[in-house]
């Protein structure tokens, strides 16, 4: 036998009835600790080929990629169509959900920075459209826009209205989420000041209009369903 191992002894009917009656013992199902890190030893290594080392890579700096890889890179492969746009837009929604965790938002302002950010073209942000700065700039508007509305602060005509007491009382409740200890602290990570977050969040109200994002929220559609009954108010009785 090769590597000086010994012939496996043939199978009885005694040994096959053993086999095949189901085992209930304690251990019977668990492997040895000498299997165990045997195969913890050879699995350490995995395979190491050298076309494993140059997938979609040229052979030397001089050397060109084969058609059919060009053809996956370039998205011209039926299989590979649309895949940058997918990915991008799952990078988007990854990395939004992962601060709106972050900073302990409600789902509905969660949901609301999501279907912003998901459908928003960042080209418009220049040289600050990396998706985390974004999505900051995202959540920002979204939560202080929330707190506008409940203190009626979105509301100009009746600002305009309002005693000179009344709209001290009014900004004095308001507290902006770049007060948030850890929405100043995500930004300074990401090199986020005042002035560019103000700055960008004029960009992102543009946009907004721009591209009719004002009332997104994800996974819900914000149009009517043109087949459903009218709503009414009161009864008709």
């Amino acid at each position: 036998m090769p590597n000086g191992g010994t012939a496996p002894r043939p199978t009885s009917q005694s040994d096959r009835e053993e086999i095949g009656r189901l085992s209930r013992r304690p251990g019977d199902s668990t492997v040895s600790r000498a299997d165990l890190q045997r195969d913890e030893t050879t699995r350490r290594w995995g395979l190491v080929t050298p076309s494993a080392t140059r997938i979609g890579r040229p052979e030397s700096p001089d050397g060109d990629l084969s058609e059919n890889v060009r053809r996956l890179h370039e998205e011209r492969h039926p299989a590979m169509e649309g895949y940058s746009r997918r990915a991008h837009r799952l990078e988007k929604l990854r990395l939004t959900h992962a601060l709106c965790g972050s900073l302990g938002l409600t789902p509905w302002q969660r949901d609301r920075a999501i279907g912003t950010m998901i459908d928003l073209d960042l080209t418009a942000f220049g040289s600050q459209r990396a998706i985390p700065k974004v999505a900051l700039v995202v959540i920002r508007h979204v939560v202080d826009r929330e707190r506008e509305h409940h203190l009626g602060l979105h509301d100009e005509e009746w600002i305009a209205e309002q005693p000179p007491e009344r709209l001290a009382d009014l900004y004095e409740q308001f507290h902006s989420i770049t007060d948030d200890e850890q929405f100043t602290t995500l930004c300074e990570q990401h090199d986020l000041d005042v002035t560019n977050l103000n700055h960008l969040r004029r960009t992102l109200i543009d946009q907004l209009d721009g591209q009719d994002l004002h009332e997104a929220v994800y996974g819900r559609n914000p149009y009517r369903d043109p087949s459903l009954p009218e709503l009414t108010i009161g009864s008709s009785a």
